[in-house]
C-alpha cells in the first residue's frame, strides 16, 4: 500500500516517534510504501509531499517536533480546500492516510471520510490532554513533567525572596496541564478553565499560606477565567476560529498584588511546554499509537482512531473522539483544593 502521512496543529514531543514506528510497522511489516505530506493539511492541499524511507526514522525517537513539519490549515476554510485534498491524494495515489493531531486536525479527517469516503485513520495528538475517547494523548506527560521542573525552580526563589509566583501554563478549555503539573509541582493554588474564579477567595487562601510559609507559588491555565470574564491575547484567530490566549498569568499577579500587599511576579511558560525531547512514557504511547495506526489500514478500517483505555491500544471512531471536549476530572481538580489555604476547613475534632 502507499501510505500517506501528515502531523497537524500544534507540535509536539512523540510525534516523531508515532512518525517513526508508522515507517518501521508500514515498511517492515508490509512492505509498504510511506509518503509524508508537509505541513498539516497544507501538504494534502497544495501537494508538499516527499517519500520517507527508514533512513529518514534514524536519530528522531528522542527528538521532539515533526520531521514533516506541521500548521493550523484547515481545508474547510479555504476555497476548493476539500476537492483539492481528494484530487491530490488520488494524483500520489494514496491508498490511506494517518492524520496525526487533535481536536481540530482530526475533525477534518472525520469530515473528510464521511462526507467524500476518505481512507483516514488518525492518532491522537495535544499536549492539553482535552481530546475523548483517549485516556491519554502523548506529549501530555513531557508537558506535565516541564511544569513540574518549572514549579520545583519557582519554589526556590520565591521562598528566597518572601514572594508570590504566579505560573502560567497552556490549557485553553482544560485545566489537565495545571492540574497535573501543579499536583506534581506542590501548587499552593491551581486555576483550571472549569471553573471560573473569585480573585477575592484566591487573596485570602494566599494570605493564609504565606502567614504559614512566608511564600506561595500558583499555577493558572491560559483559559481560566476571572467570574464572568475571559483574559484574551489580542483577539486574533487561528484557521478553526480559536482565540488566541495569554496574559492571565501577568493579570492574576496584578490583582493579588493588590489586594494582598505581597510582592507577585508572573512567568509563562508558553511553547517551552511542547519543545524538546519526550518523556519515556510519551516515546512509548507515540510508538504504539503509529504501530496500531498502520495495523487499522491494513485492516481497511477507516474513520478510526487509536486510542489508549487503560493499559491496551484500542480503536474508536473519530467522531467519538472530536464531538465534545474532554474537561479535567471534577473530582481530581476538588481533591488538589485540600492545598489551597483555607479552601477546606480544618476537620479538627471530626471522627
Amino acid at each position: 500500500m502507499r501510505i500517506g502521512i501528515l502531523t497537524g496543529g500544534g507540535d509536539c514531543p512523540g510525534l516523531n516517534n508515532v512518525i517513526r514506528a508508522v515507517l518501521f510497522q508500514g515498511i517492515k511489516k508490509y512492505n509498504d510504501e510511506v509518503l509524508g505530506y508537509l505541513y498539516g493539511w497544507k501538504g494534502p492541499i497544495n501537494n508538499l509531499i516527499k517519500p520517507l524511507t527508514l533512513a529518514d526514522a534514524e536519530g528522531i525517537f528522542n527528538q521532539g517536533g515533526t520531521i514533516i513539519k506541521s500548521s493550523r490549515t484547515n481545508p474547510y476554510k479555504i476555497e476548493g480546500g476539500t476537492q483539492k485534498v481528494i484530487d491530490n491524494l488520488k494524483l500520489n495515489k494514496i491508498d490511506a492516510l494517518i492524520a496525526i493531531g487533535g481536536e481540530d486536525t482530526c475533525g477534518v479527517a472525520d469530515k473528510l471520510y464521511r462526507d467524500f469516503k476518505v481512507p483516514i485513520v488518525c492518532v491522537p495528538k495535544t499536549i492539553d490532554n482535552d481530546l475523548n475517547a483517549t485516556d491519554q494523548t502523548f506529549g501530555f506527560d513531557t508537558a506535565i513533567s516541564i511544569v513540574c521542573d518549572a514549579m520545583d525552580r519557582l519554589h526556590t526563589t520565591a521562598k528566597s525572596h518572601d514572594r508570590v509566583l504566579v505560573l502560567e501554563v497552556m490549557g485553553r478549555h482544560a485545566g489537565w496541564i495545571a492540574t497535573m503539573g501543579g499536583m506534581a509541582g506542590a501548587a499552593d493554588y491551581i486555576l483550571v478553565p472549569e471553573e471560573a474564579f473569585d480573585i477575592n477567595k484566591v487573596a485570602e487562601a494566599i494570605k493564609v499560606r504565606k502567614k504559614e510559609a512566608g511564600y506561595a507559588v500558583l499555577v493558572i491555565a491560559e483559559g481560566a477565567k476571572f467570574a464572568n470574564e475571559e483574559v484574551l491575547k489580542d483577539g486574533e484567530k487561528d484557521a478553526f476560529g480559536h482565540v488566541k490566549l495569554g496574559g492571565i498569568g501577568e493579570r492574576l499577579a496584578k490583582a493579588l498584588e493588590e489586594k494582598t500587599g505581597f510582592e507577585t511576579r508572573a512567568m509563562s511558560l508558553g511553547h517551552v511546554q511542547r519543545g524538546g525531547s519526550p518523556t519515556a512514557f510519551d516515546r512509548v504511547l507515540g510508538t504504539r499509537y503509529g504501530l496500531a495506526a498502520v495495523d487499522l489500514v491494513h485492516r481497511k478500517q477507516f474513520g478510526r482512531m487509536v486510542s489508549l483505555q487503560g493499559n491496551k491500544i484500542v480503536d474508536v471512531d473519530v467522531k467519538d473522539a472530536v464531538g465534545t471536549l474532554r474537561t479535567i476530572d471534577q473530582e481530581l481538580y476538588e481533591q488538589t483544593k485540600v492545598f489551597f489555604g483555607n479552601e477546606i476547613k480544618s476537620a479538627a475534632g471530626v471522627s
